[in-house]
């Protein structure tokens, strides 16, 4: 209960705010039990000075200690993504990769 009663205030100084909290997960594939939490930061980098915030720090065993699970940061979709935006990032990263193996292979 502390950490719940403390953790909003951690969140605000980095624009945090919770988009799924308490609500139960129906595994469609897969085994999956627990609980989902999801965080969302204006930016990769708040999230992870939340993470490190001294504030968060002190409450961080409060849950460690009753709860287990993974704490991961991701990038999330921008407005209108779709998933062929995907392809066209990754043929570019092909590219460029391709670009610099024949850069360093001599021939």
């Amino acid at each position: 209960m502390a950490y719940l009663q403390a953790i909003d205030a951690t969140l605000a100084p980095h624009g945090g705010r919770f988009l799924v909290h308490g609500s139960p997960a129906e595994a469609l594939e897969g085994p999956f039990a627990g609980d989902v939490v999801i965080i969302a930061f204006p930016d990769r980098a708040q999230a992870g000075a939340w993470y490190a915030s001294p504030a968060y720090q002190a409450i961080l065993p409060l849950r460690t200690r009753n709860a287990r699970g993974w704490v991961v940061l991701v990038d999330g979709a921008g407005e209108g993504h779709r998933a062929t935006d995907l392809l066209r990032r990754l043929r570019g990263e092909l590219r460029a990769a391709e670009k610099l193996d024949a850069l360093s292979i001599p021939s």
